[in-house]
């Protein structure tokens, strides 16, 4: 009998390993994830608060379920015990196939060590070693968040265009920028 693939692969990087999300984590993930400060730059399909409910459906499964595509948890190196955060890539489907988007938070206590920097590079290289079909990489990050920006334009993503009220986020219409990388010329 031969073992089922992993969801995901664990990916090693200098500053984070992204890992499988386990029942375990459901705790952590809670707890980084029920900040307003956090939550204040995802879609508003993210949970507040996020209860430990929530955070136990996340890591029991759900994560697995369309649309989110590919979910890791973020965890420090050399602290793989302790999710502090996910990212993720989608796909994308029909005359798209050739696009996916990355997402990708972690808790306020880890911001501006390059943690979530190095997730995105580590998914980036991922994708072009395991996604063929994909040329294009995109990041929508909420134009107020700067922060977010400086960490796609460090994992080498380019701005691609700003989005003026393109979406909505607590009821408000908000600017998006749009940053992509491109899979690399052979």
């Amino acid at each position: 009998m031969v073992a089922p693939e992993p969801w995901v692969p664990t990916l090693q990087g200098p500053r984070c390993t992204l890992r499988a999300l386990q029942p375990g984590d459901a705790p952590a993930i809670a707890r980084h994830a029920n900040d307003a400060a956090v939550v204040r730059n995802l879609y508003d399909g993210f949970p507040h608060p996020y209860t430990l409910q929530e955070a136990q459906r996340w890591c029991g499964g759900m994560h697995r379920e369309p649309p989110f595509g590919k979910v890791w948890a973020i965890t420090v190196a050399g602290q793989p015990a302790e999710a502090i955060g996910c990212a993720g890539l989608v796909p994308k489907e029909g005359m798209h196939a050739c696009n996916a988007e990355v997402g990708y938070w972690i808790g306020q206590a880890h911001w501006g060590r390059g943690i979530a920097a190095d997730a995105l590079d580590l998914i980036t290289r991922w994708a072009w070693a395991q996604l063929p079909q994909v040329q294009r990489l995109v990041a929508p990050i909420f134009a107020r968040n700067l922060a977010s920006q400086r960490v796609a334009a460090k994992a080498g993503y380019v701005l691609e265009a700003r989005q003026p009220r393109s979406l909505i986020k607590a009821g408000e219409a908000i600017d998006v920028t749009l940053y992509a990388a491109y899979r690399p010329a052979p």
